[in-house]
């Protein structure tokens, strides 16, 4: 079930989510629903995607496989036309 929650609009953006919402045929509620989830879509996207490269850099601290971008990028174009392809070589292990 939804909770309910008030916002304060200021006037200029209230007009806009309405201008937004006629020319969309949905309600302005419908609007800043939509943008309310997309915006904590992509906080929480990116949160993670820090947390991925930091645990990246801890793991290439420790000891992990490194990469030339090139050759990884090669190895992407390959595997995309061909569907398979050799991994590339590490550069330190």
């Amino acid at each position: 079930m939804a909770a309910s929650t008030t916002l304060k609009l200021p006037e200029k953006l209230k007009a806009r989510v309405a201008r937004i919402a006629k020319e969309s045929g949905r309600s302005p509620h419908g609007v800043m629903v939509e943008a309310i989830e997309r915006e904590v879509d992509r906080t929480e996207r990116y949160r993670q995607f820090v947390k991925d490269a930091q645990a990246a850099d801890k793991a290439i601290d420790a000891g992990a496989n490194v990469y030339s971008a090139g050759d990884v990028h090669s190895w992407l174009e390959r595997l995309v036309r061909d569907g398979k392809a050799e991994r590339p070589k590490a550069l330190r292990k």
